[in-house]
């Protein structure tokens, strides 16, 4: 058969242009030639926008809710200034509600029963305080300790709160009480002559002075009583629901870490001379000396014992201790002045506005104290007489329902939290019980919004225990709940026998400022003289 010998390959012909598909490669390397810096970035962004709001649809689940999360954020903007309507819109929206800010996923719990069930869970949840916490009062405070361990340490400190130790706190309670009630008519005669000004930050003083006289005694100076008082408002600003996940200099955050830095040195301070003088054989006068005195009887006994010598029970320490350093000793009270700082505070200011705005309330309360004192005003406090005022007492646990100084107590989910039939709390996730509803229940306190001290005695407001969620329940109930409310009925006894006060009343006084705790939003402002 004969050859075409003329036929050529267009391919190898310079004549005709190449022109063939070169499959899937030419396809990936167009895409390659597409992207450029501008197109990653954006397209990144958008897929870390749809995780994001996935992420938040998935733990959301049925619960009240935002239908959607602003990217990233959250409601962060307006948590950093929060507003009690805004809290009790989201408690009203269901028993379990959420929203999501940064990467915490944020689940409150607002019934009562759904409160005490996370209460009551310490399998699924342990405490957390709020994220920045941890960074304030260190990761190794005993407050976040969990189970066994967390119990065995609580037992360290209940000795600390008997009714024996509480009664050796008085003296110096008391004492700062005098100087603060005169430093109050200088400020309202002297300074303003007899106008009114804001007291909120003259109570946050004076509630932290008898925090460090009752926890450090005298081993603290005045000097640095004041340093605390004042730069402790950093740490209250610090301690937001959310915050950045890290401390940025010259943020609150910040100003919040060197704050605590410096009480937590003072603290580590004080713990050296209470040693020294309780090695020497002083007498206990504040719960720091309470303390490391057991440490030292525990230490004694452990000594003796392994020297052979025979101990009869009834000498052996109630609870054997371990002698602990002094900054661990530090950390220790630096959470007790956590715990009732803003607590007490805030129950301060109202009870001086609650009593001046109701005189006839006022009366009663200084008739009672005048009458346990058979009519002399200068009797110094005693466990006896403190015991002795049911209707002084009724007056405190009236303000503390009507005015919770404590609304959230935050906890971290450990694991998967089946918190109802149709709803589980993911791992990691941040569980609000709050107390506000359980103490506006109408059902438990009649015209709950209304301020009667005589549900207490008359009423059945003692009848409903369950909703009386002030200091928590369950295994991380507040330690000192019968000192905080001694505390309290003390002050307001002394001051309505020593003072009088006329509240200047604003459109703002009964308005809510939320800050850590509740407060005025005009910060009360009071006119205060002494009484005849």
């Amino acid at each position: 058969m004969a050859t075409n010998g003329s036929f050529a390959s267009p391919v190898a012909n310079a004549d005709y242009p190449a022109s063939f598909d070169d499959g899937p490669e030419g396809i990936l390397t167009q895409l390659y030639r597409a992207v450029n810096g501008y197109s990653l970035v954006i397209t990144t962004f958008l897929l870390l926008v749809a995780y994001d709001q996935f992420k938040y649809l998935w733990n959301k689940g049925s619960i009240a809710g935002p239908a959607w999360k602003m990217p990233f954020i959250g409601p962060f903007l307006s948590s950093v200034n929060p507003k009690m309507d805004e809290y009790k819109a989201k408690w009203n929206s269901g028993e379990l509600s959420c929203v999501s800010v940064f990467h915490k996923f944020v689940v409150m719990a607002s019934s009562r029963d759904m409160a005490r069930k996370v209460f009551n869970s310490p399998d699924f949840v342990k405490p957390c305080v709020v994220d920045v916490a941890q960074k304030l009062l260190r990761p190794t405070n005993w407050v976040f300790l969990d189970g066994r361990e967390h119990i065995d340490y609580r037992k360290g400190l209940n000795g600390l709160f008997t009714r024996q130790a509480l009664e050796t706190y008085l003296p110096g309670q008391e004492e700062v009480y005098e100087k603060y009630f005169a430093r109050f008519v200088e400020i309202s005669q002297n300074e303003h002559n007899g106008k009114p000004v804001p007291f909120m930050p003259m109570f946050r003083e004076l509630m932290c002075a008898v925090s460090c006289r009752t926890f450090a005694g005298h081993y603290m100076s005045d000097a640095a009583v004041k340093k605390i008082a004042d730069d402790y408002y950093k740490i209250t600003a610090a301690l937001e629901l959310v915050n950045f996940p890290i401390i940025i200099p010259y943020t609150r955050t910040w100003y919040g870490k060197k704050a605590s830095d410096m009480v937590l040195n003072e603290f580590s301070i004080c713990a050296a001379k209470s040693k020294a003088r309780m090695k020497a054989g002083g007498d206990v006068t504040c719960i720091m000396d309470g303390w490391i005195k057991s440490m030292l009887d525990s230490e004694k006994y452990r000594e003796q014992i392994a020297k052979g010598i025979t101990i009869d029970d009834s000498e052996k320490p109630a609870m054997l201790l371990r002698v602990f350093s002094d900054y661990e000793i530090a950390q220790t009270l630096f959470t007790f002045l956590f715990a009732s700082q803003d607590a007490t505070s805030s129950a301060c200011t109202w009870l001086f506005q609650l009593m001046a705005d109701r005189p006839e309330i006022l009366d009663r309360v200084r008739e009672e104290n005048l009458a346990v004192r058979n009519g002399d005003k200068f009797q110094n406090f005693s466990m006896d007489i403190l015991e002795k005022l049911p209707y002084t007492k009724a007056v405190v646990k009236e303000t503390l329902r009507y005015r919770p100084p404590v609304i959230m107590v935050p906890y971290v989910v450990k694991k998967s939290f089946p918190m109802t039939d149709s709803y589980t709390a993911p791992q990691g996730s941040m569980v609000i019980p709050t107390v506000w509803p359980a103490l506006h229940d109408p059902e438990a306190y009649p015209r709950p919004d209304y301020f009667d001290p005589d549900r207490w005695i008359s009423g059945d407001a003692e009848k409903s225990a369950k909703n009386w969620l002030v200091f928590g329940t369950g295994p991380h109930y507040c330690l000192g709940q019968t000192y905080a409310q001694n505390n309290l009925i003390a002050m307001i006894g002394k001051a309505s026998m020593q003072l009088d006060w006329k509240h200047h009343i604003t459109p703002l006084s009964e308005e809510i400022q939320v800050f850590a705790t509740l407060f005025p939003m005009d910060h009360c402002p009071l006119v205060f003289s002494q009484r005849d």
